[in-house]
């Protein structure tokens, strides 16, 4: 079959093509035929029999009529993810048996129509943030394959980075899912700890690894993270969401940076990240240095303390049947998980709950916290010198994010000057997923980028905001708009603002007799006498929602409102007696209108 150019498309790229008929499922054939087998990203690659299961299932749910939101859509695994079909090897040779089950993730990315296409290559068990400790070879960077690739996702970041996939999964637990994407100019998608299941995940540390996204854009890491978004009773670190966190950042940003920068000598990255606080300030940012100490005493305990016994936990049993199936390195850091003692684990617990504590706190009046994703970078030469100590300083932005429990979202920021790629990254408490998504698209969109390693900008694609699975789209029409007296009961409610718009030609707007504020009610018309109303688009955390509408005052009630463009979203609705002497106000297009003419009256009235 003819091979079809599909480097760097995006998921929306696949859906139009598929839709068009510019490709069919056969197409994935000649795609994995076209991998290279010799390439170090790649630990295993989807046979025909692989592809010939996944693919039958797929038309059978695409004949049922269920909804494919990711229908062929080819995604690569880090090779720690269960792939029925496939081992799971985490980079150890010994570990060749053929899993028949797929891990959770694994499941809900097949139910929505990807296919996996095949296994990257990492750093052996998830330790490390470097690529290069696999006995698969190390996985160059991108853009210079003197230097590292990062890890320990490497091979996930890299298919990714170079169009082979729009998207890919790796896992963070120091960073691996964002030292990568920094190296490799791509996005790399942290989620909150327990938003996604690890039933399925070979652990590197249980109670703080993350399965993570890469993707060349941050809408197809949130489209993929809300399909992945799903609670698991089978895995005990799963977490149900809130569904308490606003939308979006506030309209005034607030950022914190560290007042205390690390660079370890680099300028070239120290520039980039001045560069991209000027980039920031130019969006209207307002940044504020805090005190950086408590983030790097968590970040040492990851490596440097107790806290490395939870990998002798995960693997030890193995080390200590095959020791020379470990990478030298990767060995010598789980063996010093055998020099701690419960003791010792329990102090490392108190401690890292006093700072991650202490951390939230510092956090709690801004929108993020804004970092470089690496202070530095490493050729492969330098990190066969000083493997344990260069590694570390890429941990130094990244080690204390799950510890804290907060939520990050690594993004492109520009280039260095010597040509590589240099990455800032957001990070947010936790469960603030869905703002860190909606600023890192704003952010991308701004800085117009190149995708990847590619030679190709994002194509920004014009259309109504959607809303979270996590929030409740409300028009508010009179006394919750901005700044009038009931606004506070959206905003102390974590609500946030996201258009001004027009609602259908179909209502009347009326005010009401002897409401205190005063209130509008807003009515539909069924004859031709409607018109169109301005209204506020506000998103409510579900779990805000029922206490704002229990505020809603008779003859008001929440209903469903019809916009100019055809949407539906919740509104302010007023019922048929409340109208009975009300005046119809409909004739001033909007409340705030209204409002200011009677404020006009009352000055002419007062001169």
């Amino acid at each position: 079959m003819q091979k079809i150019n599909t480097s760097g498309w995006c998921i929306l790229d696949w859906k139009n093509a598929y839709q068009n008929q510019k490709i069919t499922l056969e197409n994935l054939y000649t795609l994995v035929q076209s991998f290279d087998a010799t390439d170090p990203a790649w630990i295993s690659i989807a046979t025909d029999e692989i592809l010939d299961q996944q693919i039958q299932s797929l038309q059978q749910k695409y004949e049922q009529g269920i909804d494919l939101p990711l229908f062929g859509v080819p995604v690569a695994v880090k090779d720690n993810i269960d792939v029925a079909g496939f081992a799971t090897t985490a980079a150890c040779k010994i570990l060749t048996e053929v899993k028949q089950q797929d891990a959770f993730v694994i499941q809900l990315l097949k139910a929505a129509g990807a296919i996996i296409v095949g296994k990257t290559n990492l750093d052996q068990f998830a330790t490390g943030l470097v690529g290069t400790r696999s006995p698969y070879g190390a996985v160059p960077n991108t853009f210079n394959p003197d230097y590292v690739s990062g890890g320990s996702s490497s091979g996930s970041a890299s298919v990714v980075a170079r169009g082979l996939v729009p998207i890919s999964l790796g896992t963070d637990t120091a960073g691996s899912g964002r030292v990568p994407a920094a190296f490799n100019n791509i996005v790399g998608l942290k989620p909150t700890k327990g938003r996604f299941s690890n039933t399925g995940l070979l652990p590197a540390c249980k109670s703080l690894d993350c399965i993570s996204i890469f993707a060349l854009t941050v809408n197809d890491a949130e489209f993929t993270a809300n399909i992945l978004e799903q609670y698991d009773e089978h895995d005990s670190y799963s977490r149900e969401n809130p569904c308490t966190a606003p939308a979006q950042f506030s309209k005034q940003l607030y950022f914190a940076i560290p007042a205390q920068l690390e660079f370890f000598g680099d300028q070239q990255s120290e520039a980039a990240f001045k560069q991209a606080l000027t980039q920031l300030e130019l969006m209207n940012a307002k940044i504020t240095q805090i005190d950086f100490s408590a983030f790097y005493v968590l970040a040492e305990q990851l490596y440097q303390g107790a806290w490395v016994a939870e990998r002798t936990s995960a693997v030890g049993n193995l080390l200590a049947t095959h020791p020379d199936a470990f990478d030298p390195t990767v060995s010598t850091i789980i063996q010093k998980g055998f020099e701690y003692s419960a003791v010792d684990a329990y102090q490392a617990e108190y401690l890292k709950q006093d700072l991650a504590r202490q951390i939230q706190k510092q956090l709690s009046t801004f929108d993020a916290l804004i970092v470089p994703s690496l202070p530095t970078i490493h050729t492969l030469a330098e990190m066969a010198e000083a493997p344990i100590e260069n590694n570390s300083h890429f941990g130094t932005y990244t080690n204390f994010t799950n510890l804290a429990d907060l939520s990050a979202l690594a993004v492109p920021a520009g280039f260095r000057a010597d040509g590589l790629p240099f990455g800032i990254t957001l990070i947010a408490p936790a469960w603030h997923d869905a703002a860190l998504a909606h600023f890192g698209k704003t952010w991308q969109q701004q800085l117009e980028l190149p995708l990847g390693a590619l030679q190709q900008v994002m194509q920004v694609k014009n259309s109504a905001q959607s809303v979270s699975a996590q929030h409740i789209r409300v028009a508010v029409v009179g006394a919750h708009l901005t700044a009038m007296p009931l606004n506070f009961q959206l905003t102390t409610r974590n609500a946030v603002h996201i258009e001004t718009t027009l609602t259908a030609e179909k209502y009347a707007l009326y005010a009401l007799n002897g409401t205190v504020p005063p209130k509008p009610g807003l009515a539909r018309k069924d004859d031709a006498s409607g018109q169109k109303i301005i209204v506020e688009l506000w998103d409510v955390p579900k779990a805000r929602f029922g206490e704002f509408v229990a505020e809603i005052p008779t003859p008001l009630g929440m209903g469903n409102v019809e916009l100019e463009d055809g949407r539906w979203v919740k509104g302010f609705i007023c019922e048929p007696y409340g109208l009975n002497d009300a005046q119809d106000i409909s004739s001033f297009g909007g409340w705030r209108a209204y409002i200011q003419s009677l404020n006009n009256t009352a000055t002419e009235k007062n001169t």
